[in-house]
């Protein structure tokens, strides 16, 4: 197919310079078929635009217009009625994906393409492309600006942080509030998108702005939709209910895919992660993350934006906090399950161990998750607390709890779990001191929860002066339940002891000295 300006130089030379069509051939090299064509279609346009009595714009266009070939008559080879069908499934599928919140789940044409060839069809990716293109046009959306009252909507949503952890490389979750009025951000991390964290990022954005926004908006998240009803209505789950009657405010769900509707959440996980993250990625632990996370927002809520009139979001939420709902006290963000202790004593949260006293063996626990605490209840006492551990696959054991077990079968405290994760303090009063005697070790654990471990501790170091090899449980017992008058007794009685026992020991080498004039009961001076 020729150019435009190919077209141009047939159409000037033949009839502004008067080239016959060999001539130009010969110039051009375009071949004279060709040539004659555009020769003969030119002198047809002309006349039809000149005998018109009117203006013919579609003719004018059609004399300037590019040279184009007619492929409607083109009987197609490779794509066959057989594989358009095949395209138009892909794409309905794609449809019924969209609507049901797989929207991610999408095939693209590469995907469409591929499929193709796995089902055996010979098709180029370019005309997979290009058929799609052409045939399977879809209406742009349009969408309306919207206005926000003071204090009215704000929007909330997770995105994923890449950052390095104590040395390793860790991905986390970044939940993140976005006020629609004034853009005001709040963020934080966490492990994962599990419900206690979901509540404890909302309890803390209410505490920092010092109220309730009326509104909250939220994308299809698993935390806050229990269930499709319909394509457009959606069952809250019994959490996010809970939160909105505590605090009072309104929920509204976006439609699926349709992350615009919370435009200033969507572009503020991605603003904060550039600007906050961009500059440093490297951090001890999750605090010392967050806390940085904290120092950025403080400044960039501060900066002033042109869009708000010359104000900051900071101060917009100023304006927007007499029109907050009230803030309540901080609700509870547990995350609350009911779990059975296995045979190892043990209850299992996320993939992770966690144990409680040995006699709950079988039985049913309540157990409140907090992002950092777990607490373990049994007929609503507390009977174990534990910090969580966000690991895979951990033991999380306390010795206390197995008590009543290695008393039975003391051999197996050596080699335990249990052992292995105990106080380092313990451990080394085991080594020392209990090796051979592993059951006079458990009567010593039942003490350090009577007396705790502080005090036992000072006791074995007040006993390492005196004795240290006749070290045992009954002596530190001893020492332990003596109240502070018998302690002064026995320093005194000590000192007695002491001091009489030197006498003798004197009168004893003065006797073997002859001639001596020392008096050895009383003060003597040895140079």
């Amino acid at each position: 197919m020729i150019s435009l300006v190919e077209k141009q130089e047939i159409i000037l030379s033949h009839f502004r310079e008067g080239k016959s069509q060999w001539e130009i051939h010969r110039r051009t090299g375009i071949d004279r078929k060709t040539i004659r064509k555009y020769i003969r279609e030119y002198e047809k346009k002309k006349r039809q635009l000149l005998n018109s009595q009117e203006e013919d714009k579609e003719l004018i266009a059609d004399i300037i217009s590019a040279p184009k070939y007619d492929s409607s008559n083109r009987i197609r080879r490779k794509l066959t009625d057989e594989i358009i069908e095949r395209i138009h499934f892909f794409l309905k599928e794609n449809e019924i994906k969209k609507a049901t919140g797989r929207s991610k789940q999408q095939k693209k044409k590469i995907d469409i393409y591929e499929a193709l060839i796995e089902e055996g069809y010979d098709i180029s990716y370019p005309t997979v492309c290009t058929y799609i293109r052409e045939n399977c046009k879809q209406t742009k959306e349009a969408y309306i600006r919207q206005e926000y009252q003071l204090g009215e909507v704000c929007e909330f949503d997770w995105g994923y942080v890449n950052l390095i952890i104590d040395g390793k490389p860790k991905s986390l979750q970044m939940a993140a509030f976005a006020s629609a009025k004034g853009n005001y951000r709040y963020a934080r991390l966490y492990h994962n998108q599990r419900m206690e964290h979901f509540l404890d990022v909302h309890v803390k954005f209410f505490n920092q702005v010092e109220g309730v926004y009326q509104t909250v908006v939220y994308d299809n998240m698993k935390v806050a939709v229990k269930r499709f009803v319909s394509k457009t209505e959606k069952d809250p789950t019994e959490d996010l209910l809970k939160l909105s009657l505590y605090y009072g405010f309104r929920y509204r769900f976006c439609n699926a895919c349709s992350g615009n509707e919370k435009g200033h959440v969507e572009r503020s996980i991605e603003y904060i992660r550039r600007k906050v993250f961009s500059k440093r990625d490297t951090f001890k632990n999750l605090d010392e993350a967050n806390e940085y996370l904290q120092e950025v927002l403080v400044k960039l809520n501060d900066r002033i934006t042109e869009y708000n009139d010359g104000k900051s979001p900071r101060d917009i939420l100023e304006e927007e906090k007499p029109y907050l709902l009230e803030l309540m006290p901080s609700y509870d963000t547990a995350r609350t399950t009911e779990l059975r202790v296995n045979k190892y004593s043990v209850i299992s949260i996320d993939e992770n161990k966690y144990s409680v006293p040995d006699d709950l063996v079988g039985k049913f626990v309540f157990v409140k998750i907090y992002p950092e605490t777990i607490f373990v209840y049994h007929h609503n006492k507390l009977i174990a607390q534990h910090n969580r551990n966000y690991g895979t696959h951990t033991w999380n054991i306390k010795i206390e709890h197995y008590i009543k077990t290695i008393k039975k079968k003391p051999g197996s405290l050596h080699s335990s779990t249990a052992m292995r994760q105990m106080n380092p303090t313990l451990q080394t009063i085991y080594n020392k001191y209990y090796t051979e005697n592993p059951k006079d070790f458990i009567d010593l654990l039942e003490l350090i929860g009577q007396k705790g471990l502080e005090k036992v501790e000072s006791v074995i170091k007040e006993l390492e002066k005196l004795s240290p090899i006749g070290i045992n449980t009954e002596k530190i017992k001893m020492l332990c339940n003596r109240n502070k008058d018998e302690e002064k007794i026995i320093h005194q009685e000590r000192a007695t002891q002491i001091e009489e026992h030197s006498k003798l020991i004197l009168s004893h080498y003065g006797n073997l000295l002859k001639g001596s004039c020392v008096a050895f009961h009383k003060e003597a001076k040895i140079i």
